[in-house]
């Protein structure tokens, strides 16, 4: 039964979709009434907060699921093909707003500046509320252990997503200033394109942290020689081999290892898998997989090993 920090969470996550959903039926209408590539750019902007509060959401609702016979790791990595969709997308809508922004450079368009204004003003204070709102899950905390609850991640992410749209509102309100007073039309093209190139840079750190965790690439954050160190300076433990540290998803780490251990020590292997746990819980590291041999078993003599 989910707790009832995790149905606060799934309010604030529900309550942000509801309200940024008005921001883009808003901004959609709005840059076409008044004919502006700014506000049509900032909408797009406010669609990637969409995606990325559905993608937080929905990792969080997936994460509770068991796993089962035919996904033994759970469907965590739904999220990772989510956000590589995600990234995708958003790459495609900065193209598309690169080529119409080329094209009213070269045959201006008439802006209605002070329409324009007023929208955007309603976006940013939309945009702040929103924020406002995630920003009360950013700091839940677990009571009964004292520490921050796992989805945190989920949302503080949200919350950096709109805080940028809020930005992007900036941007559209200080053109539809800079129209009004000078009637420089070329100014909403030029804004539109700098919405496009905060979209690609989001795009692009999706694309890269999705593609990274389906390569299996070491999380980042955790220094490979770190945990080999962590995990040989252990009393007892003669080497360590084979070590590969990977993403589940986002907020989970899995490691495998074989270690050797010192057949003249009288460490208990289930008392060496309590130090490497606690250890590796310290390094980000919650999943472990561990072999123990006496000797390497890329030798030939090497016998059965024990997981754990």
């Amino acid at each position: 039964m989910p707790s009832h920090s995790s149905l606060t969470i799934e309010k604030r996550f529900i309550l942000s979709f509801i309200v940024t959903a008005l921001i883009l039926a808003g901004e959609v209408a709005g840059g076409i009434f008044t004919g502006s590539l700014a506000l049509l750019s900032d909408a797009a902007h406010v669609l990637m907060d969409i995606l990325a509060l559905v993608l937080s959401y929905t990792a969080m609702r997936l994460a509770s699921l068991p796993a089962d016979d035919r996904h033994t790791f759970g469907f965590h990595r739904l999220e990772v093909l989510a956000a590589l969709v995600n990234g995708i997308s958003l790459g495609g809508i900065a193209v598309g707003i690169f080529i119409e922004a080329y094209r009213r450079w070269q045959t201006p368009t008439s802006v209605k500046s002070v329409e324009m204004l007023v929208i955007a003003a309603i976006g940013l204070a939309l945009n702040l509320a929103v924020a406002f709102i995630l920003k009360g899950g950013v700091h839940t905390h677990d009571h009964l252990h004292g520490k921050q609850a796992p989805d945190d991640l989920n949302i503080r992410s949200a919350f950096l997503h709109v805080l940028g749209d809020a930005v992007a509102s900036v941007g559209v309100i200080l053109a539809a200033i800079i129209i009004m007073k000078t009637g420089w039309q070329w100014v909403d093209p030029v804004t539109s394109v700098l919405i496009g190139l905060l979209i690609l840079v989001s795009a692009y750190r999706v694309l890269r942290s999705s593609v990274h965790i389906l390569v299996e690439g070491v999380p980042e954050g955790i220094e490979l020689t770190r945990v080999s160190q962590a995990m040989e300076n252990t009393p007892g433990v003669v080497g360590v081999h084979d070590l590969h540290v990977w993403n589940i998803c986002s907020l989970h780490v899995a490691l495998s290892a074989h270690v050797v251990l010192d057949r003249g020590r009288s460490a208990t292997r289930e008392g060496l898998m309590t130090e490497f746990k606690s250890c590796l819980a310290e390094l980000g590291i919650e999943h472990t997989t561990i072999q123990f041999e006496t000797q390497r078993c890329d030798q030939p003599e090497c016998g059965p090993g024990h997981t754990a």
